[in-house]
């Protein structure tokens, strides 16, 4: 029915972040993990996941975007809310730093060619501590400008 195919898109920023955050519009079910719409989706959780547990911020969006055929990402913006002790600039280093967010590396630091998608399935993309995007990674500081 043609009303239950409008509910669905609602549906996946409610699974996916409980109702609140940013999302482009790209679906994450389907599709293998070389696909950004997914495998970006869950590196931006994990980046910013490891940027409020290494304390640089309390809270904070991670945007990527990117184009086919380009392996590095077009854009990497991080709004913290005026939650960190960095500037937005400098944050950016920090991600950059710590982060090569190529399509590539997402899916090879994350492990994302793993049989796991069945598991999101049940419960949604997001909270399984189970998944590699949910387990925060050190971060260094690096020598900021």
């Amino acid at each position: 029915q043609w009303y239950q195919r409008r509910v669905r898109g609602r549906k996946i920023i409610v699974d996916t972040y409980g109702g609140w955050g940013a999302h482009g519009g790209g679906a994450f079910s389907g599709k293998d993990p070389t696909k950004v719409d997914r495998s970006a989706a869950y590196a931006a959780r994990w980046v910013a996941k490891s940027l409020v547990k290494a304390e640089i911020c309390k809270r904070v969006l991670v945007q990527v975007s990117y184009a086919i055929g380009i392996a590095k990402p077009l854009s990497v913006s991080v709004f913290a809310y005026g939650t960190c002790k960095y500037t937005e600039a400098q944050l950016l280093q920090i991600v950059n730093h710590n982060f090569d967010l190529s399509p590539g590396n997402i899916v090879k630091e994350l492990d994302l060619r793993r049989p796991i998608y069945r598991q999101t399935a049940k419960y949604g993309h997001f909270g399984n501590p189970e998944f590699s995007w949910e387990q925060p990674k050190d971060v260094i500081i690096p020598n900021l400008y």
